[in-house]
């Protein structure tokens, strides 16, 4: 083949190797971070969902000394962690958004919630107004409503339904759940509980249960309807007792 002085002028060919145009792998690691399942979102927003876990459990056992003065303060800081995790994650993370929800989604919610907590009440209405009253030594109606109402739905809803229940079945966020509860009241009450070990098996069988409850309707019927279950749970099981 003959060989011309114009094509050692020719402008080189592409050469072998790597994607030159560094827009196009950008594109491609922003759709990894956005698809189901992608991590970089998740991680650059809320951080390990572990650490909000481990945090809020140490908060809830450093702060121990506390009791039984300074219950609602302990509470309030042990759920502000969980909360704080759970906003985080749900307005830069990859958390799950509350849509517009279906009216029969929230009705399945509040229904089971009321079902359960009726249940509990016609079995156990003696035990659960001894732990009421137990777990929130001291308390005014008025704060009770606001810890049962807003704090411990938001901060459970968000971290545990809205965050974890991403990553895992819901039986194992719900045993999550329960075992946090456990943890959290049961320092409240723990010279009572040693006196009557049968009543701490009944309120950890049913503080379990509650939270499996969430955790189904979450998966059946969305977070919306879980939250609502969780609310109306609580004002049946422990605000009605507490009266």
């Amino acid at each position: 083949m003959n060989h011309s002085p114009a094509d050692d002028d020719a402008p080189p060919g592409p050469l072998p190797g790597p994607n030159p145009d560094p827009d196009r792998n950008h594109d491609a690691e922003d759709d990894a971070a956005d698809a189901p399942g992608g991590r970089g979102l998740y991680r650059g927003g809320t951080g390990d969902p572990a650490f909000g876990f481990l945090l809020a459990l140490a908060l809830s056992i450093g702060l121990t000394p506390m009791l039984p003065d300074n219950a609602d303060l302990r509470y309030t800081l042990a759920w502000g962690a969980l909360a704080a995790v759970g906003v985080l994650g749900w307005l830069l993370g990859s958390a799950e958004r509350i849509e517009r929800e279906e009216p029969e989604n929230l009705l399945w919610g509040a229904g089971f919630g009321l079902l359960a907590g009726i249940l509990f009440l016609l079995f156990g209405g003696d035990v659960l107004e001894n732990a009421a009253r137990l777990i929130f030594p001291g308390m005014t109606v008025g704060t009770l409503l606001a810890l049962l109402v807003f704090v411990m739905p938001l901060a459970e809803t968000l971290f545990f339904r809205g965050i974890l229940q991403q990553h895992f079945e819901f039986y194992i966020v719900g045993l999550l759940a329960g075992l946090w509860n456990i943890i959290l009241f049961f320092p409240v009450m723990w010279a009572d509980l040693l006196r009557a070990p049968a009543v701490a098996i009944i309120i950890s069988v049913a503080l379990l249960t509650m939270n499996l409850l969430y955790s189904y309707i979450k998966e059946r019927n969305g977070l919306a309807a879980a939250w609502v279950c969780q609310i109306v749970g609580l004002l049946v099981t422990v605000f009605i007792p507490f009266l």
